[in-house]
């Protein structure tokens, strides 16, 4: 009898416990919990892979429209073109080409068109010792002058390098862990006429995996 009795009281001990635990919730008497805040997504532009610009030979591997490299199209092939200077000696950019920038160097002095182009082949490209050369491989340009850059650009260590780590010449038998490579030319990341690289906007720093609440961020982890 005295168990009963018991049980009994605990029993309403805990109903009423539990009364008035919901009667908290329901009047909220200890506020609601601060909202997650949701995580910004990246922006899609920060994961493209491809480069900025495309080469020459980009075009002519995809056989896209090559109108822009058509010199001849306006141009009378065979005569020996003339450039135009002002009084301070600077190039005068014609109308049909008000497009180009010329920045090639904080000097100035390499702002002439047949520092590389040839004033009687608009069809080639020449080097700083003389050699012509076609537009695919203007990287070759490049290089006749800035030497110890087209160095570090055959060795890997600048521009950039796609493909494999296990390399071999495409066309060749390949493993599962190796295959063909790509290094991008200068003119793919560096505009020859104004080659000082654009800056890019910078991607967020990473997020924590779980947003704090309340205000309180959590506390580092030291090493």
């Amino acid at each position: 009898m005295a168990s009963n009795k018991h049980t009994g009281a605990v029993m309403v001990v805990l109903f009423a416990v539990f009364a008035l635990l919901a009667t908290a919730f329901s009047l909220d008497l200890w506020g609601k919990p601060a909202a997650v805040k949701q995580l910004p997504l990246v922006d899609k532009e920060l994961l493209k892979t491809e480069t900025w610009r495309r080469s020459y030979a980009d075009l002519v591997k995809a056989k896209e429209g090559l109108d822009d490299f058509d010199c001849y199209g306006c141009h009378e092939e065979g005569k020996k073109q003339v450039l135009k200077f002002d009084d301070k000696n600077q190039l005068v950019i014609p109308d049909e080409h008000k497009d180009v920038v010329m920045g090639h160097g904080t000097h100035g002095r390499n702002n002439n068109c047949f520092n590389c182009h040839i004033d009687d082949n608009l069809k080639q490209l020449q080097t700083r010792d003389g050699r012509a050369l076609n537009f695919e491989e203007s990287t070759q340009l490049c290089g006749s002058c800035h030497g110890p850059t087209y160095r570090d650009w055959e060795a890997g260590s600048h521009g950039r390098t796609s493909g494999y780590w296990n390399r071999t010449p495409a066309g060749t038998p390949q493993g599962l862990k190796d295959g063909p490579f790509k290094k991008q030319d200068c003119v793919n990341c560096h505009n020859p006429h104004s080659p000082k690289f654009p800056g890019r906007k910078p991607a967020p720093a990473p997020n924590h995996l779980r947003e704090s609440s309340g205000g309180v961020e959590p506390t580092p982890i030291k090493d």
